[in-house]
């Protein structure tokens, strides 16, 4: 049977890449660059001989754009458009044939269809931290408490709630007892993930040692692509819909952006007569008010002389430490809503993802009733009744 998987796996392998003759590039090293509609990434990639294919998911992006691979002595130049696909070789040291594919994140319509979640009404708590949080049943057998956070994706569990919430480690049977260390990697398979009546069949699950407080992980939006979710915070209820909702009194509409995949809407303070415009990624697994990008800060002159509320020092997972401030910015525009004195976090170190965004945590975030159509990329929001409730710092 082992030999047979294998044989089914190579001649799929065949039929995607002997469709046609397909391009070939040469390379000498694995590291690749990637030029993806704009964004330069170096070393962004590593060429494996033994993926067959090895795919590359191009940031998230309604229109037509260029992606560039760049090997050491060659590149290839490709267009994505949402639904496509590209086939090509990278040729290792005259040797190795490296099948890669490059795939919009934006799936075709009849497999968008058939990934993603049904029309249900999910409910939520809102917790102390502001956490969306979500009961998930893993193969009908284990729960756990998982937060809703625009600016992830996919599903990610905590270790801890892998080793003693869940059975997915019970081919690890030394790991349970102590005996030695867990390989995170090696999970037993989720089959099904269920969070209202919505499930989720096979879903990949991945590891991860940070997420919001008390919490057993996270789910991203793209596992709403095509869709539209609707935040109720008056009632505590995620609402995933086919279409968007007939009745939208009350809700201002906005586009949403997507930088680098992560859902961004623009945002303006005002100071001092003085106006500082940036994208906002919506973080609502954070339980700040905003998060200001030290990089687009710096670029834009942001004032470092706004009254300072809390100083501390924070740990990423990799151990390194930033200084943080939290100031109070006087005024934040987004649409037509003004909000004032908002507790504004800084990070005093370099921002270590390289990209020029701000977040909007959910201390703000959940002041307005939210839909976020995945279908049509645009953002409504209505203030509701926790729009007079003190911020967190502020308290």
């Amino acid at each position: 049977m082992k030999y047979l998987n294998l044989l089914i796996s190579f001649l799929l392998v065949q039929s995607v890449f002997a469709q046609s003759k397909l391009p070939v590039i040469k390379a000498t090293s694995k590291n690749v660059t990637i030029n993806d509609g704009g964004y330069l990434d170096k070393n962004a990639w590593t060429l494996s001989p033994k993926t067959k294919p090895d795919i590359f998911t191009a940031d998230r992006t309604r229109k037509t754009k260029w992606v560039t691979f760049y090997t050491d002595i060659d590149s290839i130049r490709v267009k994505v458009k949402p639904g496509t696909k590209f086939n090509f070789i990278v040729l290792l040291n005259g040797k190795d044939s490296c099948y890669t594919q490059i795939v919009s994140a934006i799936p075709p319509e009849d497999k968008l269809r058939k990934i993603v979640a049904k029309d249900d009404t999910i409910p939520f708590t809102l917790t102390s931290f502001n956490a969306i949080a979500v009961k998930a049943v893993i193969n009908n057998t284990d729960t756990l408490n998982l937060h809703f956070d625009v600016s992830s994706f996919g599903f990610h569990f905590t270790r801890d709630a892998i080793l003693k919430k869940t059975k997915l480690l019970s081919n690890q049977p030394d790991a349970l007892a102590g005996k030695t260390k867990p390989d995170y990697n090696n999970l037993n398979k989720v089959v099904k993930l269920q969070m209202g009546n919505t499930v989720w069949n096979a879903p990949e699950i991945l590891p991860t040692t940070t997420t919001a407080h008390d919490m057993d992980g996270r789910f991203g939006w793209d596992l709403f692509e095509g869709k539209i979710v609707e935040i109720d915070y008056d009632h505590h209820l995620l609402i995933i819909h086919s279409e968007l909702p007939k009745t939208l009194k009350g809700y201002t509409r906005s586009k949403m952006e997507f930088i680098h995949s992560f859902a961004c809407i623009k945002g303006t303070f005002e100071i001092e007569g003085k106006k500082y415009t940036g994208n906002f990624s919506m973080d609502t697994g954070s339980d700040q008010a905003i998060i200001l990008d030290n990089t687009w800060a710096a670029k834009q002159n942001f004032p470092k002389d706004l009254r300072l509320i809390k100083l501390s020092v924070l740990s990423d997972p990799r151990g390194v430490k930033y200084e943080t401030k939290i100031v109070l910015s006087p005024l934040l525009k987004i649409d037509d809503f003004r909000l004032t004195n908002i507790p504004t976090l800084m990070v005093g170190s370099l921002n270590p993802t390289g990209l020029e965004i701000n977040y909007l945590g959910n201390d703000l975030l959940k002041r307005f009733n939210i839909i976020l159509d995945f279908k049509n990329d645009c953002l409504y929001l209505k203030p509701n009744q926790l729009m007079s409730l003190k911020y967190r710092a502020n308290s």
